[in-house]
């Protein structure tokens, strides 16, 4: 598994996904996603063979009930990406519902 098939998955969802950070003037709903750390890895014959990389995904929308959030999830299923729900917040100052998950991905050492 790789870091692209995850962005594979989300372009599935929609083609307003952004890896870090989104335009200054975005077109709701967007997604945005970033590998974050190593949250483990994998050893084999004295090496260091896999990791595994833990990220985020965004998305950004201005209703609550946005279809986009089971799209995303049945996209990261049918891709084999492990995640959870982390957290869904309503941001006041700008009216945008944002909802994030956390992905874990193992990928090969190069």
């Amino acid at each position: 598994m790789k870091l692209a098939d995850l962005k594979i998955a989300l372009l599935s969802v929609s083609t307003r996904v952004y890896r870090y950070t989104a335009p200054a003037t975005p077109t709701f709903p967007y997604i945005v996603w970033q590998d974050e750390f190593e949250a483990g890895s994998l050893s084999g014959d004295g090496r260091k063979i896999g990791r595994i990389l833990e990220g985020s995904i965004d998305l950004y929308s201005k209703t609550a009930d946005n279809p986009f959030i089971n799209a995303i999830e049945k996209a990261l299923n049918d891709a084999g990406i492990c995640f959870r729900l982390n957290s869904t917040q309503y941001e006041p100052t700008t009216k945008v519902i944002h909802h994030e998950w956390v992905f874990e991905i193992e990928t090969d050492v190069a």
